[in-house]
């Protein structure tokens, strides 16, 4: 059985191990690891191998990251490999984890619908990969109206400023993923969803999970000219401030939805008429003038958006051996109705008043 994984920032990490059933168990035997990492001194690599060596083979990850943490010494040096990444590379090599190659993704662009109904998307596309009906895929939204987008443990009140919500026409969706609110009019940000197998991310924690689902875009950033770096736990930033951030939902069927807001070029003092951000908040999310423009994307890659949309499109397409998938009317009449019976609702937009 053989499995790897590339650690974020660090290096490839290749298991490859038996496993004897006996009566009553199966325990891990003849494990070999190897990679491209830098270990010292050797002996390392034989006290970590030998710690999964007999090991229960229904180990979790982070079982088996502890028990190669406790081989290592104080004096051993770790360069590109983590315990984490081992436990990882084991989950793979016997199938109770997934690589990015292991999935067949769609990859799709649109439609243009209400804000509202992306967000009830997020949740109706989702049921649809689990029952099997649609592939997991990567979808990045356009919309015609503006809106706010808050997540789903945030108070409205707390939040908002109802009188330019009102001044402005701002329709306000509560999603079903945590973090901030997300400013969104017509072509101001970039925004897509993600949603795949939680196989895909056994063995992480939240937070790394969240760097390892988005590495693909921040290869994409880099391409088209931002140099961004990723600001745990799920913001994405460059030298000038925040572009962007990110939000999960763990289902109970199997899989996730994991999505991205990333500014293109957000009118600030519109923004502020209709998000409560505090002077701690701008400061740290490098807002430094209400009568600014926020518009990473647009100034640092002096591009339009729809070619940095075109080159993120093209990139997940090719890195994961992407097809092209759609939206059908179906599919949308299925999120304007779940919009109808929840998205929409007083008791959903207001649960935290």
């Amino acid at each position: 059985m053989h499995g790897e994984y590339k650690v974020p920032g660090g290096k490839l990490v290749v298991l490859d191990v038996e496993v004897d059933q006996t009566d009553s168990d199966a325990i891990l035997r003849d494990v070999q690891l190897s990679g491209d990492f830098f270990l010292e001194p050797d002996s390392a690599l034989t006290r970590m191998r030998d710690a999964l060596e007999g090991a229960p083979a229904d180990m979790s990850a982070a079982q088996a990251a502890q028990r190669v943490s406790e081989a290592l010494q104080p004096s051993d040096n770790l360069l590109g490999i983590t315990p984490e990444g081992v436990g990882i590379a084991l989950r793979r090599a016997l199938g109770k984890a997934l690589s990015w190659d292991d999935i067949d993704f769609d990859v799709i662009h649109g439609p243009v619908v209400p804000p509202m109904v992306n967000v009830a998307m997020d949740e109706t596309l989702a049921q649809d990969v689990a029952e099997g009906r649609r592939k997991p895929f990567m979808r990045i939204w356009e919309w015609d109206d503006p809106a706010v987008v808050i997540g789903s443990f945030q108070s409205y009140a707390n939040e908002l400023w109802q009188d330019g919500i009102d001044k402005y026409g701002i329709t306000v969706c509560r999603r079903i993923t945590g973090g901030g609110a997300m400013f969104m009019e017509a072509g101001n940000c970039v925004t897509y969803s993600l949603v795949v197998p939680t196989a895909l991310v056994d063995g992480l924690s939240f937070a790394q999970s969240y760097e390892f689902l988005d590495q693909w875009v921040m290869e994409a950033l880099e391409k088209v000219g931002v140099k961004a770096r990723y600001v745990p736990l799920n913001d994405i930033a460059s030298e000038e401030g925040k572009i962007g951030g990110a939000a999960q939902k763990r289902f109970a069927n199997g899989y996730m939805v994991h999505h991205v807001t990333m500014s293109y070029d957000i009118d600030a003092a519109k923004m502020l008429e209709v998000i409560r951000i505090g002077k701690e908040k701008i400061h740290d999310k490098g807002t430094r003038s209400a009568v600014k423009r926020v518009d990473p994307m647009r100034s640092q890659t002096g591009k339009a958006r729809e070619d940095i949309i075109d080159a993120f499109l093209g990139h997940f397409r090719d890195k994961y051996h992407a097809t092209d998938g759609e939206i059908t009317q179906h599919d949308i009449e299925i999120a304007e109705n779940r919009c109808r019976t929840k998205f929409a609702t007083h008791e959903w937009t207001y649960r935290l008043p």
